[in-house]
């Protein structure tokens, strides 16, 4: 089976790059070994949070004091921009309604009730875009009786201590209720496929409107629309106030609806997507990879052009440890990581740990090196590249879409 490209991994930066070769006419598999780690996203894309600890208004222009084995330093300071800009349009094209600026974050709130700079934020979900003007004084948090996912003290104590007045209000709806008989029935994805209806919403907005009393804004866990927002269109119209959902703790109906829409995207543009299936090894000739082998196809290996390796870091098995070493388990590319176990951790958990920024080694191109040499038709793209803290910078998500988009731009050749 030949391709153009093959993308081993089926996250969002496989999606991205994936969609962005489909476009331009290219034949692309993408092997998937399951769900990614969007399913853990809360509905907000983050460019570059924070610096040493500092928080960053302004990415684009930060930008340019990250150290130079960063991923946005390899593929250049001055494509940032323009690359933010194709990433946004890519979401829009896809149908996933955002907002947000790359030269200016705002900030989304997190299911703890902490703001953290975002850079896009889904437009049914709450945003700040200056902390020192609210979007609302007073706010109902509608509390869905028996839902865990969402702690809801911490959430309102939280935008207390932004300077809101919250009032935390519980309710149920007889689709709900009929839930509540089964525990583990009362997650988030679970919620989304029972409040689909017209009449389920009614039956929503009829509480919200009765108890909302005088609250400014109504906030609402993000239980709505697992394919579209058009469910929670359909809610705003039925409700009195202004309305906005927020995060939940995993697993998350935002990313599962971003997920399922750059998939259907992807395919719909001809792309191939082999879900449940993990590239194993490859074959190499020289400085070329040749084919790739998957668990499933066995001996059909898959022979392309170009390869892009998009298996995550630790989380997503895309980089594996044992007690010597850290290394890269599908093809054995050059790993940035320390020699000396003792280096890889400290202690204290909210300190900085040097094991999340390993991740595999590339030239400025993106191209994959071993032995120091670089792998002429192999890109890496998203978390499994070194250089970068996702957690402590906020830029795992800018990283897995900008670096996608470079490495699909240099496949193409512009």
């Amino acid at each position: 089976m030949r391709m153009d490209t093959v993308i081993m991994g089926g996250g969002l930066s496989a999606l991205t790059c994936g969609i962005t070769l489909a476009k331009h006419g290219k034949r692309v598999t993408i092997v998937a070994s399951g769900q990614s780690t969007l399913l853990f996203n809360g509905g907000s894309m983050e460019l570059l949070g924070s610096i040493d600890g500092q928080e960053v208004t302004a990415p684009l222009e930060a930008v340019a004091t990250l150290p130079d084995n960063h991923p946005y330093r390899k593929i250049g300071t001055e494509r940032i921009a323009s690359l933010a800009s194709e990433a946004k349009q890519l979401l829009d094209d896809a149908g996933i309604n955002m907002e947000g600026r790359p030269d200016a974050n705002h900030w989304r709130i997190t299911p703890m009730g902490v703001a953290k700079p975002a850079w896009l934020t889904l437009s049914d979900h709450m945003r700040i875009d200056d902390l020192s003007h609210l979007p609302a004084k007073r706010v109902a948090l509608m509390a869905i009786r028996g839902y865990l996912d969402q702690p809801n003290s911490m959430l309102a104590q939280g935008l207390r201590s932004l300077g809101m007045e919250v009032k935390v209000v519980e309710f149920s709806t007889s689709d709900i209720t009929s839930l509540r008989r089964s525990p583990s029935e009362m997650r988030a994805t679970s919620l989304a496929k029972h409040l689909m209806s017209n009449s389920a919403l009614q039956r929503v907005a009829e509480q919200i409107n009765a108890l909302a009393n005088e609250a400014d804004l109504v906030l609402l866990p993000s239980v709505l629309g697992q394919n579209d927002d058009n469910d929670f269109r359909t809610l705003q119209s039925m409700v009195n106030k202004p309305l906005r959902l927020v995060a939940t703790l995993p697993p998350a109906v935002a990313g599962m609806r971003m997920q399922a829409q750059l998939r259907h995207y992807f395919r719909m543009l001809g792309g191939t997507y082999l879900m449940g299936d993990t590239a194993v090894s490859g074959t190499f000739d020289q400085d070329r990879l040749t084919a790739v082998t998957t668990a499933k196809l066995g001996d059909m290996p898959l022979k392309a052009d170009h390869f892009v390796l998009a298996t995550g870091s630790f989380v997503s098995r895309g980089l594996m440890a044992d007690y010597e070493r850290v290394y890269e388990p599908v093809l054995g590319v050059d790993v940035d990581a320390d020699a000396d176990r003792e280096c890889w951790t400290r202690f204290g958990v909210l300190n900085a740990q040097a094991y999340t920024q390993y991740g595999v080694a590339t030239d400025n191109s993106l191209r994959c090196l071993i032995e120091g040499k670089p792998i002429t038709n192999l890109r890496a793209i998203g978390s499994v590249l070194s250089g970068h803290d996702a957690i402590k910078m906020g830029d795992g998500t800018g990283v897995s879409m900008l670096t996608a988009l470079a490495a699909a731009h240099d496949i193409i050749g512009r």
